[in-house]
């Protein structure tokens, strides 16, 4: 299995021909990659591993998912331009990110609730990031606690996504641990101050944060264990609502019993006895997130960390240039994979505008409708430091676990590094707008 060292800024070159070489190789005694390659294909085995509510959240998105379909249609309205007769026989991915030379210039985004996807969720995440020296942007959502992944993953670069919580003191100790557990950077994401109107979600539903899914952040964390005790306390005299009983109030009580125990100390058996595990989630329901965010909120931010702060869900040149002159660190421009706002602008139609305001002064991290290398490198040629990837991973999550998500990652690599020498490049530093032309 092809792997990148996380320091070693040569490590990924010639990942391309390697990749092919593995799996054509391995094809000669019947062996077959863990995971499709092609990114549709992909997208149905996912859909086959998974139950219908688990597909339906990672893969949908908000509304007639007309923003899904505009990123994709962005990537149609460019193409790469071909340069041939040059010497392509050595090529560098490696990209300066946030004062670091990496060897790649690929992220793995944050994803929440990929419990959903596999039992290992974000520690197989990690693992995998880790194995290929990929940073891994640790969601706030995540199925296990920061320091568990840190642990589990100690070498590999990490970040940590912020939803801004309506509990500043929440909020401050979410940063520190991040610190603590060795984060390299803040992620602010600004777009989920309230939740998108996800239609297929809404036709099952079904939101797993009401199963006490994707919380484990809050429930090891000793501010929203107080606020959980708070609540009950305030709460104890009053009469539980009413809840018809059905085999799935008993499933979604399980899953918040065992969701809970950091709180509640207890096993399966007592937690279904106890009030705690509906008030954690009732809890983090009240306190995921505050549309009253403002820019002025977030010079808070320098107070709680050290780290750098980079603010993901900047889709107009204005809040790129009010972010740098607020001294931020990082832009990061996404529509939240088309999560959030029907019929949004699309990301790729916005990126170069926001890197010409930036100006270099700072990274610009690019996600939305990136499906392989191909769609990398067109965004790393209008000016992109840095391409996250999101959904892919989490389908090669569902289908073969770590495995997985290390096949989808090496793929994508893999293709870049095969588009970047077929274009006539041999370094991503080289990559210019020059490399794609625009669909007439």
């Amino acid at each position: 299995m092809t792997t990148v060292a996380p320091d070693d800024p040569a490590a990924a070159r010639g990942i391309g021909r390697r990749v092919q070489s593995d799996i054509y190789r391995a094809g000669i005694s019947g062996a077959r990659p863990a995971v499709p390659v092609h990114p549709d294909a992909l997208e149905r085995a996912a859909r086959r591993a998974l139950s219908a509510e688990a597909f339906v959240y990672i893969q949908g998105g908000a509304g007639t998912g007309r923003t899904m379909d505009a990123n994709r249609a962005a990537f149609a309205r460019r193409q790469v331009w071909p340069r041939p007769l040059r010497d392509v026989s050595s090529r560098d991915l490696s990209t300066t990110f946030l004062g670091r030379t990496r060897p790649t210039p690929l992220l793995l985004a944050p994803l929440g609730v990929m419990e959903l996807a596999h039992a290992q969720a974000d520690l197989a995440v990690a693992r995998a990031a880790a194995s290929l020296g990929i940073p891994y942007v640790l969601s706030n959502q995540a199925s296990f606690p920061m320091e568990q992944v840190a642990h589990e993953a100690p070498a590999g670069p990490r970040l940590f996504q912020l939803y801004w919580s309506s509990s500043d003191e929440l909020n401050a100790s979410l940063l520190r641990r991040a610190e603590a557990s060795g984060c390299e950077a803040i992620v602010v994401t600004l777009d989920t101050h309230l939740l998108g109107w996800r239609t297929q979600d809404l036709d099952l539903a079904y939101l797993p944060f009401t199963r006490g899914l994707g919380i484990a952040q809050y429930t090891s964390d000793p501010v929203f264990q107080q606020l959980v005790r708070e609540r009950a306390r305030a709460s104890a005299d009053q009469p539980a609502a009413r809840v018809r009983m059905t085999a799935k109030t008993v499933a979604a009580g399980v899953s918040m019993a065992r969701k809970t125990r950091g709180i509640t100390g207890a096993g399966v058996r007592d937690g279904l006895r106890s009030p705690l595990p509906r008030v954690a989630v009732e809890t983090f329901l009240d306190v995921f997130s505050t549309p009253a965010l403002t820019w002025d909120d977030l010079p808070k931010a320098r107070a709680w960390t050290s780290l750098p702060i980079l603010l993901k869900g900047i889709v107009h040149p204005d809040d790129a240039v009010r972010a740098m002159d607020a001294g931020l660190d990082g832009v990061w421009v996404s529509n939240h994979g088309g999560r959030q706002i029907d019929d949004a602008v699309p990301t790729l139609d916005v990126l170069e505008k926001i890197v010409a305001r930036v100006d270099g002064r700072a990274p610009v991290v690019f996600d939305s409708g990136v499906r392989g290398g191909a769609d990398a490198f067109i965004a790393l040629a209008m000016g992109a430091t840095a391409v996250a990837i999101g959904r892919p991973y989490a389908y090669g999550l569902a289908v073969a676990g770590e495995d997985g998500v290390r096949e989808v990652m090496r793929n994508i690599l893999a293709e870049l590094d095969i588009t970047l020498g077929l274009s006539g490049h041999t370094a991503i530093a080289e990559v210019t707008r020059d490399a794609i032309r625009d669909v007439p």
